[in-house]
Order: structure tokens, then sequence, then C-alpha cells
């Protein structure tokens, strides 16, 4: 809202300062010191009301070092996350863009979700919380919405060079031209299209881009709609296993928000470069017209989840609970698939991947074992894998922390996928 209202006053009264709106870096950091502010103010006040009401965690007994501790600690937490997201996306993002309105709706839905889990557990005492098959149920929804209108919406589109061979399934939305200063009259200008495509990146390759239609050439003349099944299929997939994922890692203090955030700012970058015709045209990147808008949505994610850890760092004084952790996979996975680097989701949540993979592995070798046996075996000496290691005696800063550097060195190599192919 503030970047119309600037605009508007710099427009019809030529207020002094009042440009500074157009930049996208001076909002995306507008964005982040707001959040920050809201989640240390609101947080602060919403765990006292969390505690007068007495909403406060049932603990297991699972035999965890320091676990009878937690108990009774404010949970339902990620209220501060959304809202820490929510209001300076509002304030500073331009709201008309699909990409915001599509990352604006993931928070929500999913915020929503997991509140009702939230919900039930704390005021319907119900341990078990929402049914799985609803959690799944919303999942499937939020990707269903995600991946057809990046099918359909002529805004969703690509830029290519003038003379761009079309593949399969991929269509010209709209043609072009430009030059460095942007004046068509000058010589030397570039003719561009913006075209419609399911186009992403493989990190580590040379020619860095697998257009899904690709996939189905089987399908004959029905390739397109194939494909079109296809990605949505894996939208579906991508934002349930993240969403999962992070819900799982939500275990220990501080680790699930901080392990966001660093994947937030690895996600900030790939937007802010690919959404740069420049920096996309000197890294030999997909360029995608208006993706740098959510620049703005990320920078108060990650100003929410840095914010959200002065609450909840060991030991912890609020628990994000089901409506922050669902959310942030979600939004994570939204992200991904937006600037189109879902195939790099095993690199830069691997944090999740692992957390996620060592509870089906689990799960699965105990039933195995019980049915081959007799008698149910593990793996591990629990899951998911930060509970294994507080089996083994080590303290949950020093996991989470470790899982945070982890989660850096993942970031910093996904990055690196940019030059290294």
């Amino acid at each position: 809202m503030l970047y119309y209202f600037f605009t508007y006053l710099k427009q019809e009264f030529n207020l002094i300062g009042a440009g500074v709106f157009q930049y996208i870096t001076f909002r995306a950091a507008m964005a982040v010191i707001l959040s920050l502010v809201i989640s240390m103010i609101f947080g602060k006040r919403l765990i006292n009301y969390l505690r007068r009401k007495q909403i406060g965690e049932t603990v297991r007994d699972l035999g965890l070092a320091g676990e009878q501790a937690k108990k009774g600690t404010p949970t339902m937490g990620g209220i501060i996350i959304i809202t820490a997201i929510l209001v300076p996306t509002l304030l500073f993002a331009r709201i008309e863009n699909v990409y915001v309105l599509l990352m604006i709706l993931s928070t929500v839905w999913l915020g929503l979700v997991g509140f009702l889990d939230d919900y039930i557990k704390v005021f319907k005492k119900n341990k078990e919380g929402l049914a799985g098959r609803f959690k799944i149920m919303g999942q499937v929804g939020l990707g269903l919405i995600v991946g057809i209108t990046l099918i359909m919406n002529n805004n969703v589109t690509e830029q290519r060079k003038a003379g761009y061979q079309l593949q399969a399934g991929e269509r010209v939305v709209s043609q072009f031209a430009r030059s460095d200063k942007n004046d068509n009259n000058m010589p030397g200008q570039q003719e561009f299209v913006h075209i419609k495509s399911l186009t992403t990146t493989i990190p580590f390759y040379k020619n860095n881009e697998l257009n899904y239609a690709a996939l189905v050439k089987w399908a004959g003349d029905y390739q397109e709609e194939a494909a079109n099944i296809l990605y949505v299929l894996l939208v579906i997939f991508i934002i349930t296993a993240v969403s999962n994922g992070a819900n799982i890692t939500d275990g220990l203090d501080g680790l699930a928000a901080g392990t966001s955030a660093i994947i937030g700012i690895c996600l900030a970058l790939f937007a802010y470069l690919s959404g740069n015709f420049r920096f996309a045209e000197y890294l030999n990147i997909m360029h995608i017209p208006n993706l740098a808008e959510l620049s703005i949505f990320i920078g108060a994610f990650v100003g929410a989840c840095i914010g959200f850890l002065w609450y909840n760092a060991y030991p912890a004084q609020v628990f994000m609970g089901d409506t922050g952790s669902l959310a942030l996979g979600g939004i994570i996975a939204s992200l991904a698939i937006i600037i189109r680097k879902e195939l790099m989701i095993p690199i830069f949540c691997g944090v999740f991947l692992v957390e996620l993979v060592s509870v089906m592995l689990q799960v699965s070798y105990f039933k195995y074992t019980k049915t081959k046996y007799g008698e149910g075996r593990r793996i591990l000496l629990m899951s998911p894998l930060h509970h294994h290691y507080q089996k083994l005696g080590y303290h949950e800063s020093k996991i989470a922390t470790r899982f945070w550097i982890i989660g850096i060195i993942l970031a910093v190599v996904s990055i690196l996928s940019l030059k290294l192919r």
C-alpha cells in the first residue's frame, strides 16, 4: 500500500524522497526491519496472552533430556510469524503482482490448516490434533491452486530473445524491444519475447533448463495436456513433502525457524537475480519478469523467522506449533516452485529432507522387522534425526546450531550452482 501511496505523492506533488519506494532493495530492507519489530513487540504481547489463557504445550513422555521443563510453554506462536510476514508484505509490496498474491495465499492457507491442528490439540485436548488426511487435503488444495495458477496466468512468463525456438507446450505472450537505457529509438536495441512454458532449472548442468513437456513426448497430440497434469502433480508433491518436512523438523528450540531463515536468504537471492534482467543475462540464467517483487515478501519471511528466534531460541518462551511449521514449509515450497528452483529443493532444504526421510526409514524398518522377526527394530535411537542425537546425549542447542551450520553450507552450495555448471 505504501508503494502506491508514495508513487502518487511523487507523481502529483513531486515529494522529495518519495521516489525511494520505487527501489525493490529499499522496500525489501524495510520489510525485513518491520517484520523484526513486529516479531519482537507483538510476539511479547502474544506470549503473555497465551500464558494468561494457559494455552501451553502438552508434552509427551519420550524420555528426552529437559522434556518436562517444556511443559506448559505457550504454543501457537506461528501466529507471530504469519503476522510478521503479512503486514510488511501488504505495506511494501505491489499487491497486484501474481507471485506476491500466491505467496500471501500460501501463507494464510497452510497457516489456517496448522491453526486448526493446534486448536484441536490445545482446546479440544486431543493430542492427535487434526486428522492426517485433512492436513494432506489442505496441502493438496494449495498445490492445485499454485500449480494451476502458474500454468494459466498470462502474467507468469519468462523472457527470451526474439528468435527463440519454441518447444512443445510453449507459446508467446508478448513481444517488445529494449536497450541498455530502455530507449527503443537507440541503435543496437534487442527484441525480446515473453513466453509461457513449463521450464525449470537443473542445478550444476551447463544447459541447465528442463521443459516438463519433454518428459511426456509419448503423449503425442496430448503432450501439452500431459505436461500440465505432470506439473500440477509435481507441485502438489513438493508442497506436501516440504510442508511435512518443516513440520517434523520443528522439534527443538529454534531449529525450524533458524533453518527456514537460512533457506529464505538463499531463495531471496535467487528471486532477485532471476527477476533482474541484467543479472540474469550476466549469469546466463532464466529471466522471470516481475519476480524481483518477491524479494519484499521473502525479506519479511526472513525477518519474521529471525525475529521469532528472539523468543524461540533455547530455552524457548514460545513454540510455533503447526500454525507456524506447516506455513513455513508451504512458503518455502511455493517460493522454490515460483522461482523455478524446485529441483534444487533436496539441496537447500537438505535438513528438512533428512529429517523427513529419517522418520520414513524408521517407521518402515520397524514395520518390516516386526513382520519378519516378530519384534520391531529401529535404525535410530529415536526419530526424527534430531531426537536421535538427543538420545546420544547432545544438548538440543548444540544440535540446532549444528543443523543451522549444515543449512548454511547447503545454501552456499545452492548459490554456487549459479556459476558451477
